[in-house]
């Protein structure tokens, strides 16, 4: 049987069983993300783009992380669901950071948050997780920092971008994080940081040798064009939704649907009756 995944029993597995993370933002996917046994979904702020058409997360809001966030968290029964905390929804103080960490656990009934960034941001971390909340960190490509980047760049190439990714890894697990995710940094870095840290270590782009891994569930499914090198299709759901869609506009035009199993074919009226409308009207 399923069981609920916890801080505790996620930390438990580190070393043990490697650990799923898929993203979700809606109530209908988090229901089968949830019966299919993943051990955690983030709402992340990735809804920018795969929701809502933007270039990258800049844009997305709290109150859009709230609503998304909302319909995920009730579709969940045992998966661990993280939110992402949005752009300068925690960067301008810390005071800023513990309040907007806390509207997205209590409006949500989320699990924990995640924010972005390494020693920065410890402060912030401090005082979340001070609070109460569990903290998932991110370090290397964080998407939120595009245009300091010049682009969704592989981030720890080099010795001394190496020595600092790790460093920002070592301070947010002393600020009090759990959980960190490692985005597009080399694998043997990613497998670095995973042996010399207790956090839990969640990649994407960052090898096998991470504690667990996340994806875009879009992605993963192929429902849009964009595919990153990490990313593998594990099924072409884009192309069978496509397909479904022109199957029912083609018999919709066809008259072929609906059929008279499709209809409530009994009425309260007669035929002599509805020809009486027919006649009057």
């Amino acid at each position: 049987m399923p069981k609920k995944n916890t801080v505790a029993t996620l930390l438990a597995m580190k070393g043990q069983e490697k650990i799923t993370q898929l993203t979700c933002y809606d109530y209908t996917t988090a229901r089968l993300i949830d019966s299919a046994g993943i051990n955690t979904i983030l709402v992340g702020d990735s809804l920018g783009m795969t929701m809502q058409g933007y270039e990258d997360t800049l844009p997305v809001t709290m109150e859009e992380m709230i609503l998304y966030g909302r319909s995920v968290c009730r579709g969940c029964k045992d998966a661990f669901v993280i939110m992402d905390m949005p752009f300068m929804s925690y960067q301008v103080s810390v005071e800023q950071a513990v309040a907007n960490a806390g509207r997205l656990i209590k409006e949500c009934c989320a699990n924990a948050v995640k924010l972005e960034g390494g020693s920065q941001v410890c402060r912030q971390i401090e005082a979340i997780t001070a609070c109460g909340i569990p903290v998932c960190a991110h370090i290397g490509m964080t998407p939120q920092s595009v245009n300091a980047f010049g682009g969704f760049k592989v981030q720890g190439k080099g010795e001394d971008n190496a020595r600092r990714v790790l460093e920002d890894a070592l301070a947010v697990e002393k600020a009090g994080a759990f959980m960190v995710v490692l985005e597009c940094i080399p694998p043997k870095l990613a497998a670095l940081i995973t042996k010399k840290t207790k956090m839990i270590t969640i990649g994407i782009g960052g090898g096998a040798g991470c504690d667990g891994q996340v994806l875009v569930y879009q992605d993963m499914l192929a429902m849009g064009d964009f595919k990153p090198k990490f990313v593998k299709h594990f099924a072409q759901i884009g192309q069978q939704m496509k397909d479904a869609f022109q199957a029912y506009s083609q018999q919709v035009k066809d008259g072929s649907f609906p059929e008279e199993i499709h209809t409530y074919a009994k009425s309260d009226c007669s035929d002599a009756f509805l020809a009486q409308l027919d006649a009057e009207y």
